[in-house]
C-alpha cells in the first residue's frame, strides 16, 4: 500500500472487474473529482458478497450509481468504489409488482412500469439516478416518493451479509433512509396499481416537460443541491427560494456557478473543480443561515479527499 493508496493486491480475487486509479469524474454528472484507488464492478450478488466478506475492514468501501447526485473531491477516493453493472439493472414486472435491480435507472423503471400498465411509479421519470440511490435517500419528485411504493429492498452489509428490509425497516424520512447507512442495495420490489398505459405516459410527459422547463438538465449539473428545509422553520420557503432571497442566483466561484434557471442546481461551466463547487455551495449555506436563520442540508453526496 504505497503512499496510502490501496491496490488490487490488497483485495480478494473476484469474478468481476477491478480498475486501479479509476477516473471518477467521468462517472459523475458534474464531471469533477480525482481518481479512486480501485473501482470494482461485481459480477453478481455472490461476487459482491465474496468481496465484502474478504476485504479487510481497514479498506474503505463506497458505492456509486450513475453519479447524478455525487460530488467527488479533487484528491480522489482512498479505498474501493463499487459500481454495480448490467447484471444489477434488470427490471421484471408481474401484475402490479415491479422488481428492479439497484443499477436500474429510475427513469427506465418508470417507463417499464408504464408499458406494463402499472401506475404509481410515474414520479421516477423525473428523478435522475438509479434505484440504489433512490433507496438510500428516499428519492422523490412530482408528488411521489420511494417510500410510497416500496415493498422491500435487498442489501448487503460491509461484512457481506445479505439482508432484506421491509418498507418500515427502511426508516424513511424526507430524503433519507435510516437503514441505508453502511448498506449496499442490490434490488428493490415496488407495488403499483393498475392503470392505463396512455394515461401513465401522458403523466410522464407532463413531468418531463415540467422538468425541462424548470431545471438545467442539459448542463453539467447534479440533482438538487440541498434538501428542502422544514417549511415551518423556513416560513414556507423552499431551498431555491432561500438562495434567491440572499442573492445567490448566478453566483460564481471559479468555473462553478449557481444556475440562473433553478438556483438549487449547481453547474460546472467547463473547467470547475470539486473545490470550486464545494466552496460555492458552502457559501450559499453560510449566507442563507446568516441572513435567514435557516440551515440548508446537503442533498448531494460528497466522497473523497480534498485536493492539494
Amino acid at each position: 500500500m504505497s503512499e496510502g493508496k490501496f491496490k488490487t493486491l490488497d483485495l480478494p480475487t473476484v469474478r468481476g472487474k477491478y480498475i486501479e486509479n479509476a477516473d471518477l469524474s467521468a462517472l459523475t454528472w458534474l464531471r469533477v473529482g480525482g481518481p479512486a484507488d480501485v473501482l470494482f464492478q461485481p459480477a453478481d450478488e455472490d461476487d459482491l458478497a465474496h468481496f465484502l466478506k474478504n476485504t479487510p475492514e481497514d479498506i474503505p468501501v463506497y458505492t456509486v450509481g450513475v453519479g447524478s447526485n455525487l460530488l467527488v473531491r479533487d484528491g480522489g477516493v482512498r479505498g474501493v468504489v463499487i459500481r454495480l453493472g448490467a447484471s444489477f439493472a434488470k427490471i421484471e414486472i408481474e401484475k402490479t409488482r415491479v422488481t428492479a435491480g439497484a443499477a436500474a435507472l429510475d427513469a427506465q423503471v418508470a417507463k417499464a412500469a408504464a408499458r406494463a400498465g402499472v401506475a404509481g411509479l410515474e414520479f421516477y421519470r423525473g428523478v435522475p439516478g438509479t434505484i440504489g440511490g433512490a433507496l438510500a435517500m428516499n428519492a422523490g419528485a412530482y408528488g411521489g416518493e420511494t417510500k410510497d411504493v416500496l415493498v422491500e429492498a435487498v442489501g448487503f452489509t460491509r461484512d457481506g451479509e445479505r439482508r432484506v428490509f421491509s418498507n418500515k425497516e427502511m426508516g424513511f424520512t424526507y430524503r433519507h433512509a435510516d437503514a441505508a447507512d453502511g448498506i449496499i442495495f442490490t434490488q428493490a420490489i415496488f407495488e403499483g396499481r393498475r392503470g392505463d398505459p396512455e394515461t401513465i405516459d401522458e403523466k410522464m410527459r407532463e413531468i418531463m416537460a415540467s422538468r425541462e422547463a424548470s431545471q438545467p438538465i442539459r448542463e453539467r449539473t447534479g440533482g438538487s443541491t440541498f434538501a428542502n428545509p422544514d417549511l415551518e422553520k423556513s416560513g414556507g420557503r423552499k431551498s431555491w427560494q432561500l438562495i434567491d432571497e440572499i442573492g445567490g442566483r448566478g453566483r460564481v466561484v471559479g468555473d462553478a456557478a449557481v444556475s440562473t434557471q433553478h438556483c438549487n442546481f449547481m453547474i460546472n461551466r467547463g473547467e470547475a473543480t470539486a473545490a470550486d463547487l464545494e466552496e460555492l455551495i458552502e457559501s450559499l449555506r453560510n449566507d442563507v443561515l446568516t441572513k435567514t436563520g435557516v440551515e440548508l442540508r446537503w442533498e448531494i453526496r460528497r466522497i473523497g479527499e480534498r485536493g492539494a
